[in-house]
């Protein structure tokens, strides 16, 4: 009978230590963040690729509030070897205070990875968003071309945190989105 509340502590623990961990150790999440500025469509510019965005270009991440005051998330783009568009929806919420843009982000049910804002524009235009760990990086804009100030900007940026940046997938658009209004 012992072993069941020993192992749930150490699950618990395991949970809580790895909910800790969902920023690179030296990222910072932006502070006196609106969300409401925040919310609407981003362009991906730029991606480090994973499994869930491979082969993707075109895509994009929609923004809107939830009846409950989450986040809903629409990411979508253009597989080009299979042919086809895809989505995928999913829920952020913040970590803590909802003025610095420190969220987690959910496409899985109850599993949570960290999805943190690390340089955005005074406009709101562009964002640097760093995820969990070191692989996981988003160039963002609310257009499908961005600056080359602004690129450079976030990749010294990216690299100040530890990135090797030239794992950036840098994302392609040349079709029309069908999910964009």
């Amino acid at each position: 009978m012992k072993k069941i509340p020993i192992f749930l502590i150490l699950v618990s623990a395991l949970i809580l230590t790895a909910s800790c961990s969902s920023i690179p150790e030296k990222a910072e999440p932006v502070t006196n963040f609106q969300k409401d500025r925040y919310l609407g469509t981003w362009y991906e510019i730029a991606r480090f690729d994973f499994k869930h965005e491979r082969n993707m270009n075109n895509t994009i991440a929609q923004y809107s509030l939830n009846d409950d005051g989450s986040i809903r998330v629409l990411n979508s783009g253009y597989n080009y070897k299979e042919q086809k568009w895809k989505q995928a929806e999913g829920k952020a919420k913040f970590r803590g205070d909802e003025t610095v843009a420190a969220l987690k982000v959910s496409f899985f049910g109850p599993f949570y990875s960290g999805y943190n804002v690390i340089a955005l524009d005074e406009n709101y235009q562009y964002a640097l968003v760093a995820g969990k760990d070191l692989d996981y990086l988003w160039i963002l804009s609310r257009t499908p071309a961005l600056p080359e100030n602004i690129k450079n900007d976030y990749l010294k940026k990216a690299q100040e945190v530890g990135y090797d940046t030239s794992r950036f997938v840098w994302v392609e658009h040349d079709k029309k989105n069908p999910n964009l209004k």
